[in-house]
């Protein structure tokens, strides 16, 4: 008797498409969002982390040209006006600044002064430019981070409305009817933190390797900065 019973159960699909399916459309809505908003995280988070091993990497061979004892007017001349490594940008934008200087006839004894402080104001522009290229779409990550639990949360608290509006229309508190409106609206909550976690672990990871190589270029900046003063004062002299 009690095996005829069981039998008669409806089995019900709890896949991830049918708890879509079967969703209200708000939970539709939400589940939509954070799924977009996950697809849309990993790329930047894909797209960043191999930028970045891609300029340490760029960072790592002009420098080692920029040591290698060659001077600054060869580098310059290879390098070219518009290269595309940050480093080789701060570079460009600082031997620039010289080459007009010189060009100009600054006088020196009155001049050496106010040149060093432009070139390492055009290098500090070009510094920031270049870090504020490569935090573009970060603020993203962050936000996706923080909002989506809540927007999954949100999903679950209007499918469990729906299920309990529904439990009270039938008047059915039977397992089959309750069940499958809780496991759509824990669907959403689920959703969420697929979104949110990835987005924290690697907002806080690419942040620290952005402000790593930011460093480096600023450290990068001091030093030739030192390297053309030295110079100005030799001329000064």
């Amino acid at each position: 008797m009690e095996s005829t019973a069981l039998a008669t159960v409806p089995v019900v699909n709890m896949s991830a498409w049918a708890l879509f399916m079967q969703a209200d459309i708000i939970v539709k809505a939400v589940m939509i969002v954070l799924a977009g908003m996950s697809l849309w995280s990993w790329a930047i988070i894909f797209d960043k982390i191999f930028r970045l091993r891609s300029l340490f990497k760029q960072a790592e061979q002009f420098e080692e040209k920029f040591w290698s004892g060659q001077s600054l007017e060869d580098l310059f001349e290879r390098v070219g006006q518009r290269p595309r490594e940050p480093m080789a940008t701060i570079f460009t934008a600082a031997m620039r600044e010289w080459r007009r200087s010189s060009k100009g006839g600054v006088p020196v004894a009155t001049g050496t002064a106010m040149l060093h402080e432009r070139i390492d104001r055009v290098m500090k522009i070009s510094l920031e430019r270049e870090m504020d290229h490569l935090n573009r779409r970060m603020i993203f990550l962050a936000s996706t981070a923080s909002a989506s639990p809540f927007l999954g949360l949100f999903g679950t608290v209007w499918g469990i409305m729906n299920t309990f509006t529904a439990i009270g229309a039938s008047s059915d508190t039977s397992l089959a009817t309750v069940a499958p409106g809780i496991a759509e609206a824990l669907f959403a909550t689920a959703l969420g933190l697929v979104a949110a976690i990835p987005a924290v672990i690697f907002y806080n990871k690419i942040s620290s390797d952005l402000s790593r190589y930011a460093l480096r270029l600023d450290n990068f900046a001091g030093e030739f900065g030192a390297i053309l003063s030295r110079q100005l004062d030799v001329k000064s002299a």
